[in-house]
């Protein structure tokens, strides 16, 4: 059976949370601010490689 697994680059993967950081600060919602800067924090960090 073949395998479902799929990778993805650093870049992309930083890149898709930068998005869903920015999309989560947009939407009303103390939570949400504290996930979508997560987001960011955690999207720039990938996108430098630490």
């Amino acid at each position: 059976m073949a395998s479902k697994h799929f990778a993805i680059s650093t870049l992309a993967r930083g890149i898709l949370a930068i998005i869903a950081g920015v999309l989560c600060i947009i939407w009303p919602g103390m939570a949400i601010w504290v996930l979508g800067i997560f987001l960011i924090v955690w999207g720039v960090l990938t996108l430098i490689d630490r």
